[in-house]
C-alpha cells in the first residue's frame, strides 16, 4: 500500500493499460487493395476459390471471421472461364422468383453464351458466408465479359493464378 501513497501509478508499474490478448483488428483500420484477375483458360471452380479467399481477407494476418476484411477482386475474360468434363452440358443453374412455379432453369452452355460473369459470380457466391457479412463481401467483386474493366483509377494489381494443367493422359 506505500505504493499507492506515494502518488500517481506509472502503468508498467502494475500492468495497468496494458493488453494480453490477441491484438484485434477495427473496421477503420483495414486496408483494402484491388487486385484484377485474368479468368482466360482458368477453370472456373479453382477460379472461384482464389477469389472467395481474396474478398473475405483469408489472406491477411488480420483476418477475423466477423469483420470483412477482405479485398476488392476485379475478374476479366469472364467468357474465357473453362468448365471441365461434360459440366458445360450437364450443370444446371436454379434460380426462383418466390412465386409458386417460380422456378427458372438455364444450362451452363446457355448461360456461359449469355451472362458468362453470372457463372463466374454463382460460382464465387457459393463459396462465401450465406449471411450479411457473405453479401457484403460479394459487393467487392467486379465480372467483366472482356479484358476492360472501369476501374483503373483505383490502380489494381495484377494477380496471376497457375496455369491450367493439362487433362491427364495414361
Amino acid at each position: 500500500m506505500d505504493c499507492l501513497a506515494a502518488g500517481p501509478l506509472e502503468p508498467k508499474e502494475f500492468g495497468l493499460f496494458m493488453s494480453f490478448g490477441t491484438p484485434m483488428v477495427s473496421e477503420k483500420e483495414i486496408r483494402r487493395e484491388w487486385f484484377v484477375v485474368d479468368a482466360a483458360g482458368q477453370v472456373l471452380g479453382r477460379l472461384a476459390t482464389r477469389v472467395a479467399r481474396l474478398l473475405s481477407g483469408k489472406n491477411h494476418p488480420h483476418y477475423v471471421p466477423h469483420l470483412d476484411t477482405g479485398d476488392f477482386v476485379i475478374v476479366t475474360n469472364a467468357e474465357k472461364v473453362v468448365l471441365t468434363g461434360r459440366k458445360l452440358e450437364q450443370k444446371i443453374y436454379r434460380r426462383h422468383s418466390g412465386y409458386p412455379g417460380g422456378l427458372k432453369s438455364v444450362q451452363a452452355a446457355e448461360l456461359a453464351a449469355k451472362a458468362p460473369e453470372r457463372m463466374v459470380e454463382e460460382a464465387v457466391r457459393g463459396m462465401l458466408p450465406k449471411s450479411k457479412l457473405g453479401r457484403r463481401q460479394l459487393k467487392k467483386l467486379k465480372v467483366y465479359r472482356g479484358a476492360a474493366h472501369p476501374h483503373e483509377a483505383q490502380k489494381p494489381r495484377p494477380l496471376t493464378l497457375p496455369a491450367r494443367r493439362a487433362a491427364h493422359t495414361a
